[in-house]
């Protein structure tokens, strides 16, 4: 079992900013953070890999960031140039990579949430 904490959400204007952050209790080859807005589907906004690389869905390309520290246990996401369609509850999630599927998440943080005003 994989205990997952998430801090940084908050309440930003539009062109604001906010960092996130997940701490992992234990090292898993996949570690990623998802989205989920009122009324729509969850996203996958960015994720780490087995092979260390950050893959992002395109609607953040350039706006977004993410980066882990040095045991890959942890993943910032650094959000920038947020507008009211990033406002959602932000998920960390942790898992295997599975042969023939590639990244899967298991385990799920309780959330924060960001919210961003026009």
């Amino acid at each position: 079992q994989v205990q997952l904490e998430e801090s940084g959400g908050g309440s930003v204007q539009g062109g604001g900013s906010l960092r996130l952050s997940c701490v992992a209790s234990a090292y898993t080859s996949c570690l990623g953070w998802f989205r989920q807005a009122i009324g729509k589907e969850r996203e996958r906004v960015a994720f780490k890999d087995r092979f260390g690389r950050i893959t992002y869905t395109a609607s953040v390309v350039g706006r977004f960031a993410a980066s882990t520290d040095n045991a890959k246990t942890t993943l910032y996401l650094q959000m920038n140039g947020l507008n009211p369609e990033d406002t959602a509850m932000y998920y960390c999630a942790a898992g295997p990579w599975v042969s023939g599927t590639g990244c899967t998440f298991d385990y799920w943080g309780q959330g924060t949430q960001v919210t961003v005003s026009s």
